[in-house]
């Protein structure tokens, strides 16, 4: 199973009335892992499921799992799963009685309206009312202060211009943050320490809006420096009933966008806890809300919150409340939006355990903490054998990571009955993750849940750039965990010379078995070249690095993508990633990719006569840091261009403010070659 359940609260998370009738056909207007999500609970209240799916999507994990499935066009989103004549064309052929949808509010709210117009058609998500409310910033502002609801000092209305950023910013008071009105995502935000930052904050994010939302309009707020950014669950049925679940701590972010969660917050106390609960609960009644929403705030080092924004649809992050109060979120959305009243009472609402959340995606988090990456997933096993683990994904072994749709692979929850017990789990399962075919976060997501920082509840929005200042550059080694390495790296590459000596069956000819117990390698590990002798004794091996005996011990299955070692006692589960007849091997240790060579002594002596390969020259070379789309291209084959040296020159000094080019995937900014049209223009200017 993929769920972590909890034993002690079935009565939320298993039962099912199945005389409590619902809806016999639902339609899932949505892709990958949340797609499937819903998919899962709807199996379990005996509701059919209707997938849609683009062209490139055909194969893909929820269009298997659903009872029938329908192309709605092809790849880019705006054409498929965007696409609202064809959805409701598609809800007409089916019959499909309900839709779920979970994607940006604008289109939540465009989805609503056309489904008031079906007769018989119902949205599992809130009223229009509330989708429109809440998807607008500066409205939901104003509302949450109606309500009673602490909310950041800011402009409540629409900045026209550049020269009235500036005034309001002033009057605030520096920093500001200049947001989207209907945005989200970290999609249109900036933060402006001085009037000229205001005025490239506005003009990037209005650009950025009306790319990204079809809305230039934007608002200033104060910037609350160094925040915890803490949400609330609500649940709210239509009977004017509602509930807080508790919160989830989502403070480490790269981008302005959540890499890890966990619930509860190690920061709240039951007094804070419970006046956040009630502020975002009198602020789902104010807007008549009726399903599950999110509630998020910023929360000081004083332990004073503000309103932050309500999300009116079931987050990325909702695993690990459900892990800790035991509640299904999906049955009870469809539950609300059928008319049944909740079941449950605030008082009813545990917080049992500790859950986290890891989002796993195929990112280089060498690359400004994660820039995308594509590509087949040639090798997959997610760590379900891990107790208590929860995998919520949408792909398989095979699937493509493409550019058209959001890079995650999946959710990875891991639950234990308190903290230090549910990011062992974490760390267990992030080392038994097996990803191959594209670049993935997993070492930057173990290396940020054993951070002391992390480990003692020190951390807050910018603990990725104060942790890692100079970016992310993989696990760092001590002395031992070094030996650790490469007494592992030589006794693996040991064990695969005794066993090509092996012979399947019963040879024709008597072959003399190998007498040999010691070996004295050279293996080259970043800059370092270390001499290791290893012997063997039975199925261990003894390895002598840096003067130092270590016992390494393991069944050696060398098929296995997964190999579990232990060194003096200590238990490492390791991947060896790649290798070749050269000695070079890749192999994935406490998280990260380290590249080693490991070579017999002879061979080493002799391989300084080997010519080395030379470089690429890149320098007339000009690439994207990330996949994308070319949208444009402003020269053709005769143009003169003029001081080429120049912009391969400066191009290395441009703030990344500069970099936002016309480019973009689904949920992604893509940082790409647009900036060098302020460049020529700059330069042309100057340099003649």
């Amino acid at each position: 199973s993929r769920w972590c359940l909890i034993t002690s609260h079935k009565l939320y998370s298993s039962v099912y009335d199945p005389n409590e009738k619902t809806f016999e056909k639902l339609l899932i207007a949505n892709r990958g892992e949340i797609a499937c999500r819903v998919i899962k609970t709807c199996k379990k209240m005996g509701i059919k499921t209707v997938a849609i799916h683009s062209d490139v999507d055909a194969n893909a994990v929820h269009v298997k799992m659903a009872d029938e499935s329908v192309c709605v066009g092809p790849a880019p989103t705006s054409k498929s799963y965007l696409n609202m004549d064809a959805i409701m064309e598609v809800i007409r052929k089916t019959r499909a009685q309900a839709v779920s949808l979970n994607v940006s509010i604008c289109c939540s709210f465009l989805f609503s309206l056309s489904l008031q117009a079906s007769e018989g058609v119902t949205f599992i998500g809130p009223d229009t009312h509330a989708i429109q409310a809440m998807g607008d910033k500066i409205e939901s502002k104003l509302l949450a202060k109606n309500a009673k609801v602490n909310t950041i000092p800011g402009f409540d209305g629409v900045v026209k211009d550049a020269d009235e950023a500036v005034r309001i910013a002033r009057e605030i008071g520096y920093p500001v943050m200049i947001k989207a009105s209907a945005g989200g995502g970290g999609k249109g935000m900036r933060i402006a320490w001085d009037d000229e930052e205001t005025r490239e904050g506005f003009r990037f994010s209005s650009q950025e809006a009306a790319s990204s939302f079809g809305d230039d309009r934007l608002l200033i707020e104060k910037f609350i420096d160094n925040p915890r950014h803490i949400e609330v669950q609500v649940l709210a049925d239509k009977h004017g009933n509602a509930l807080w679940l508790n919160e989830r701590e989502c403070s480490i972010q790269r981008r302005n966008q959540k890499v890890v969660e966990e619930a509860p917050s190690t920061f709240l106390d039951p007094e804070t806890r419970r006046a956040m609960g009630e502020q975002a609960v009198a602020l789902a009644k104010a807007v008549k809300y009726s399903s599950a929403g999110t509630v998020e705030f910023l929360v000081d080092s004083s332990k004073n919150f503000y309103f932050l924004e309500m999300n009116t649809r079931l987050q990325v992050e909702h695993p690990v409340t459900e892990c800790i109060t035991g509640l299904d979120l999906v049955q009870e959305m469809i539950r609300v939006a059928k008319g049944y009243p909740l079941r449950h009472k605030q008082a009813d609402i545990p917080i049992n355990g500790w859950a986290v959340e890891c989002r796993v995606y195929a990112e280089d988090p060498y690359k400004s903490f994660g820039l995308p990456s594509i590509g087949k997933l040639s090798q997959y096993q997610e760590p379900l054998h891990v107790p208590s683990v929860r995998v919520d994904s949408g792909i398989q072994q095979g699937s493509d990571i493409s550019i058209y749709y959001d890079p995650m692979i999946s959710k990875l929850i891991t639950y234990g009955s308190n903290r230090a017990e549910a990011l062992k789990r974490m760390e267990e399962a992030l080392d038994n993750y097996v990803i191959r075919g594209v670049a993935h976060n997993i070492s930057l997501l173990r290396e940020v849940i054993v951070h002391p920082r992390f480990v003692q509840g020190d951390i807050s929005t910018k603990f990725l750039p104060e942790v890692y200042p100079d970016g992310f550059k993989g696990h760092k080694l001590t002395d031992l965990e070094r030996r650790e390495l490469l007494a592992t790296a030589a006794s693996l590459y040991v064990a695969e010379q005794l066993r090509s000596q092996q012979f399947l069956g019963t040879p024709r000819i008597p072959i003399a078995k190998s007498k040999r117990s010691s070996w004295e390698l050279s293996v080259r590990l970043g800059d370092g070249i270390y001499p290791v002798a290893v012997s063997k004794h039975g199925s261990s091996f003894s390895v002598e690095v840096d003067g130092m005996k270590l016992n390494v011990t393991s069944e050696w299955n060398l098929a296995s993508p997964l190999l579990s070692v232990t060194i003096d006692g200590t238990q490492r589960t390791i991947q060896r990633i790649s290798r070749n007849a050269s000695g070079e091997t890749s192999i994935q240790f406490l998280g990260t990719v380290y590249k080693l060579q490991i070579l017999t002594k002879v061979a080493a002596e002799l391989s300084k006569y080997m010519p080395e390969k030379a470089a690429e020259d890149t320098s007339s070379i000009l690439r994207s840091p990330m996949p994308g789309t070319v949208v444009a291209v402003s020269v053709k084959p005769g143009d003169m261009v003029r001081n080429v040296i120049y912009i391969s020159v400066f191009s290395l000094y441009i703030p990344q403010k500069f970099l936002l080019a016309a480019t973009e995937t689904t949920g992604h900014t893509v940082w790409c070659g647009g900036f060098f049209v302020v460049l020529v223009l700059f330069l042309f200017v100057f340099l003649n």
